[in-house]
């Protein structure tokens, strides 16, 4: 089972570019969209999380029980569902406002157990900034790479929820020896500084960077580096792309048997290959829905 921890939140989607166009409610949240990506893949996958009891908190559940997602473990809370409001430029691409005082998912605590058939924990996000949860996630991903369970990261960065830029900055650096796959987007690793060399002598095996359009790369503790092309497609918007990037990367490595330092290793060129492809082509079918509705296994093909 692969456990997806972080928030789960409602975007606010746009249809149309510009500040004021007609906003539309949709299931979202970077966790949220990959642990309903891992689950339409056919991933088993469960949620590890705390949703408000208020009706955009029972969609978000409702949403996660069609994908077969497992919310058994998920905390509930009466605060209100936190609300991100995208707003679209001329390419399809989102910024994000965020209104997340007070709200369900930031008083996430560290749970006493997962479940005992978990082989990786992804986590980031908005639920590694906003306290106390943040500490609580961090522990979790602590714990979890100190028992030998294999760790996935996308920091996603939303730079209007991080009121000290170098404090994230130092923190993300102190989360990689607890990491063992580091995805992120090439707009998140120019704000972070450093470059894939760095983070993978810090302790991740792996780092995938995506480019967008024009694909995504892969870089392992050996020194090699696998990049491939982007998948063609008329962009509706990117919302979720990111997220189904991740979701692909770790239902693939999953079927290969591949959730460990050694399986990352043992991918070789045509591994990694195709399982980059196979991620590239996922994003691009969720870049040509509105909303983030990442694809089912049936219309990917082969892993």
């Amino acid at each position: 089972m692969i456990v997806v921890a972080g928030e789960a939140l409602i975007d606010l989607v746009p249809q149309g570019p510009g500040a004021l166009a007609v906003l539309k409610p949709a299931l979202g949240g970077g966790p949220y969209n990959t642990a309903v990506a891992l689950g339409r893949l056919g991933s088993a996958t469960a949620f590890c999380s705390r949703v408000s009891h208020d009706a955009f908190g029972e969609a978000l559940l409702a949403g996660l029980r069609q994908a077969d997602v497992d919310v058994l473990d998920v905390q509930r809370g009466p605060e209100p569902t936190t609300l991100a409001a995208a707003t679209l430029d001329a390419n399809g691409s989102a910024t994000y406002s965020f209104y997340v005082d007070g709200t369900a998912d930031r008083l996430f605590a560290m749970p006493y157990t997962l479940p005992a058939e978990t082989e990786a924990v992804s986590f980031g996000t908005c639920s590694l900034v906003l306290e106390p949860g943040a500490s609580a996630y961090e522990e979790l991903m602590r714990t979890t790479a100190a028992q030998g369970v294999f760790t996935a990261l996308d920091p996603n960065i939303r730079t209007g929820l991080i009121p000290d830029a170098d404090a994230y900055r130092a923190r993300f650096r102190s989360w990689l020896p607890h990491v063992s796959l580091l995805k992120l987007s090439e707009e998140d690793a120019l704000w972070l500084g450093g470059n894939p060399v760095e983070w993978l002598a810090a302790g991740p095996s792996a780092v995938v960077i995506t480019q967008g359009g024009d694909g995504l790369t892969a870089f392992t503790r050996d020194g090699k580096v696998y990049p491939v092309p982007g998948e063609k497609v008329d962009v509706v918007d990117t919302i979720g792309a990111g997220d189904t990037v991740n979701a692909a990367l770790l239902h693939g490595l999953s079927a290969r048997d591949a959730l460990s330092p050694e399986g990352l290793a043992g991918l070789g060129h045509d591994g990694w290959t195709k399982l980059l492809r196979y991620a590239a082509r996922a994003a691009a079918i969720t870049c040509s829905r509105a909303g983030a509705e990442p694809p089912y296994a049936s219309e990917l093909g082969d892993l």
